[in-house]
């Protein structure tokens, strides 16, 4: 369909037929409309224009343990990227996000990662690009323009969604949507490694393809164990609040760094390059070593991932089972593990400013004993907690987290059924 085609799809309710991803049918066919309109602005009347979505994502439980070799469940939420495409023959690929200055990548220079700068959009979109290729897949030109929802500093992950939306329209503009959405996390990953220069794992690129919940084993983070899993959040009468509490990121690197390097000195300990395969009762059998060797907060991350890797399997079992409340146990238990024994909930830099530590006090006082639960979210010391909240008590949740951190603070999300899709009207 052309441009004016789409239009008129959507003006006659087309996009009913993908209620499962939103819930707001209206505005969010405004928002697409409105894409099409900024698509034929800037790259003209095209014969065969294709719209597409990828989910933000969140970390469900798993607080730092996939660089371990660990388990995480992580979720696909309902707040998306979407795009406006179509197929070029020209040899580039040019990209205009809403906001943001146009990339354009020519494809006969993407198979030398120096060709672009690190951290930038155009790394991640000529990666994706060498990605496929290095895979025996199909690539090829197209113009696409990009409105996302999935914001940068809100820890649901705006990288990984952008790198899998370029996969995902290269895979149904020219690989018919064959390749498994799996694999195109795979590809993300390379892409962002490789190409834009971070260290990231793999559960961001994950959660975002897949869709849904999503257990992930990286015993072999090579080929890691990824299972979906049917659970329906709304069906359960649930939100999903992300809170986003503010706060200065500046140096916080090594904050982040310490947690793995300690998880990793203690396994050097046992021989081992990572904590998969220690058990609790190795650590608390060689615990007077280890606290002269390598220190007590080290002794204390490592016990830490040790139980939250279990946890992490047991919260999947109960969400198989449909036992929502063993679940939310875990999310609780997963939290307090996090502020005490892994201690990423604030920065020994700045003991002034404790954003998480009052956000989830104050989570405290309104949720707990009422079948709800919260903890820290992603990699802390600055930034989100997550709240699972009964639906009747999200209105005033939301209210007093924010008045405390500001209106729009606290974002009340859902589980998406779907990751990575074209939008076929």
């Amino acid at each position: 369909m052309n441009a004016q085609e789409l239009i008129k799809k959507l003006e006659s309710g087309a996009l009913e037929k993908h209620a499962d991803l939103y819930r707001d049918i209206p505005s969010e066919t405004e928002r697409y409309i409105k894409a099409i309109k900024r698509f034929t602005e800037l790259f003209g009347e095209r014969d065969d224009v294709r719209l597409f979505s990828v989910p933000g994502r969140s970390e469900i439980s798993g607080n730092h343990t996939d660089h371990n070799h660990g388990c995480v469940l992580a979720g696909a939420i309902d707040r998306d990227i979407i795009a406006v495409a179509a197929k070029t023959d020209d040899g580039t690929i040019r990209l205009q996000s809403e906001g943001y200055p146009e990339d354009r990548i020519l494809l006969p220079e993407t198979s030398d990662p120096a060709s672009q700068p690190d951290f930038t959009s155009g790394a991640l979109i000529a990666g994706m690009v060498d990605g496929f290729r290095k895979r025996g897949l199909p690539v090829g030109g197209f113009v696409a323009y990009t409105v996302t929802e999935v914001l940068k500093g809100s820890g649901i992950s705006s990288s990984a969604a952008f790198e899998v939306m370029v996969g995902n329209i290269l895979n149904h503009l020219y690989g018919e949507g064959k390749t498994d959405n799996a694999e195109i996390a795979r590809i993300a990953q390379y892409s962002e490694n490789v190409w834009f220069g971070k260290p990231s794992g793999l559960m961001d690129q994950t959660a975002c393809a897949v869709g849904g919940f999503v257990f992930i084993d990286f015993a072999d983070p090579t080929s890691p164990v990824i299972e979906p899993i049917p659970f329906s959040l709304s069906d359960a009468g649930y939100d999903l609040i992300i809170v986003n509490t503010g706060g200065n990121h500046a140096d916080l690197n090594e904050d982040y760094a310490s947690i793995p390097r300690e998880m990793k000195a203690v396994a050097a300990y046992f021989g081992r390059g990572t904590l998969r395969g220690v058990g609790e009762g190795d650590l608390l059998a060689n615990a007077p070593v280890l606290r002269r060797t390598v220190g007590d907060r080290a002794l204390l991350r490592a016990l830490h991932f040790v139980r939250e890797n279990a946890r992490v399997a047991s919260q999947a079992a109960a969400l198989r089972a449909g036992d929502f409340p063993a679940f939310l146990d875990g999310v609780n238990e997963s939290g307090r593990s996090s502020f005490m024994y892994l201690q990423n909930v604030y920065t020994n830099q700045n003991v002034g400013e404790q954003g998480l530590s009052l956000a989830l006090a104050v989570s405290d006082g309104l949720l707990s004993g009422k079948g709800c639960a919260f903890r820290v979210h992603g990699g802390g010391f600055a930034g989100t907690i997550q709240a699972f909240v009964r639906r009747e008590l999200t209105a005033g949740y939301v209210e007093v987290l924010d008045s405390v951190f500001g209106r729009g603070s606290a974002m009340r999300l859902s589980i998406r059924p779907r990751g990575a899709v074209e939008i076929a009207l």
